[in-house]
């Protein structure tokens, strides 16, 4: 072989070679990101949920290292966001009766119908309960949520199922004018529509991609635990049961059979204002945690647009939502409330 064929032998393996280097850092480059060290039920628990259960079988402590909240009591009826129907009795009922007169479903529309009753012992208004008696029972339903306000039709609706109820029973119900009922419901669901907020951030990923185990993993630093759904991670409250924020990303990925080579761009922090009490500091540590999660993993907060948004932003969000907060406060709706958890539904 001559030199001149030797040289281009030469050449072209190590042209050959260069290439083989260049695609194989290219599939280094975009592989997604993985997690530090494997995580023991990394993939499982996407697609499980803790529950009530699992925590009274383990002391009260899920197996992520977190603590179940108790589930707060059921909200009763109130003046301020129900239509209020009393019932009156000729004699006390049993509880046990009540429940077998309720009507099959507890739903008027779009909205929650409720009964209670007047507890001959406690003397406290509560749903009835198998073998309590009460003296007074009364029968409601929301003037409005986020389906909108409680119109005419859903109206005489209530006043079917609450007078079907009291014929069962044998009581008489007082039912208000519909007409002013209608105009507080429409007047509250202004009010609330006026006053609803739900803030989102986009965290984008500026090179690599990243795997859900990845996000699972430096989600968990900042305190995320599996959600409801596969792809939801939330960050628990400390008062309640209501998380603080949501953060989810493409539910398809999170439920692939090797999630290792599942590629996630972006991922989405959502909260619900209304739902969640202002001493939880919700946007404060929704805006921490997005920052500390776009440096650790190289990428960046915007909103849903795609714009980015720097500290200045989130400051300008800060002050408004104070604003907010106070407005509920003086409607006696202040968030994270029962009531205002019922109305902002």
């Amino acid at each position: 072989m001559s030199p001149l064929q030797l040289g281009l032998a030469a050449a072209g393996g190590a042209l050959l070679l260069a290439m083989l280097a260049y695609y194989l850092w290219l599939a280094g480059k975009n592989k997604p990101r993985q997690p530090d060290a494997v995580l023991p039920s990394a993939t499982e628990s996407f697609h499980r949920e803790p529950t009530l259960d699992d925590a009274a079988l383990s002391g009260g402590v899920e197996d992520t290292g977190f603590a179940i909240p108790v589930p707060e009591k059921k909200p009763g009826l109130d003046a301020l966001i129900d239509v209020i129907a009393p019932v009156a009795l000729d004699a006390a009922v049993s509880g046990d009766a009540v429940l077998a007169a309720l009507p099959p479903t507890r739903r008027v529309g779009s909205k929650p119908f409720a009964v209670e009753g007047l507890n001959t012992e406690t003397q406290r208004w509560e749903a009835a309960l198998p073998g309590q008696r009460y003296s007074q029972l009364q029968a409601g339903v929301q003037l409005a949520n986020r389906s909108g306000a409680l119109n005419d039709i859903e109206f005489s609706e209530f006043v079917m199922k609450a007078q079907g109820f009291c014929d069962t029973l044998g009581g008489t119900p007082d039912f208000p004018d519909m007409r002013r009922e209608v105009g507080r419901a429409r007047e509250l669901d202004q009010f609330a529509s006026d006053h609803d907020a739900q803030i989102g951030f986009m965290l984008r990923a500026r090179r690599s991609a990243w795997s859900p185990s990845y996000v699972q993993q430096m989600a968990a630093r900042q305190g995320f635990v599996p959600g409801s759904m596969a792809g939801r991670m939330v960050l628990p409250g400390t008062s309640g049961p209501v998380p603080v924020i949501s953060l989810s990303f493409d539910t398809q990925a999170a439920l692939a059979e090797d999630v290792s080579q599942s590629a996630l761009r972006e991922l989405n922090m959502s909260l619900d204002v209304p739902q969640v009490e202002r001493a939880e500091r919700a946007f404060a540590r929704m805006c921490e945690a997005a920052l500390a999660l776009a440096k650790e993993m190289d990428g960046i907060v915007t909103d849903d647009a795609g714009v980015p948004l720097p500290p200045e932003a989130m400051e300008v969000i800060f002050a408004d939502l104070e604003q907010l907060y106070d407005t509920l406060d003086q409607r006696e709706l202040s968030a994270g409330s029962v009531l205002a958890r019922r109305l902002f539904s």
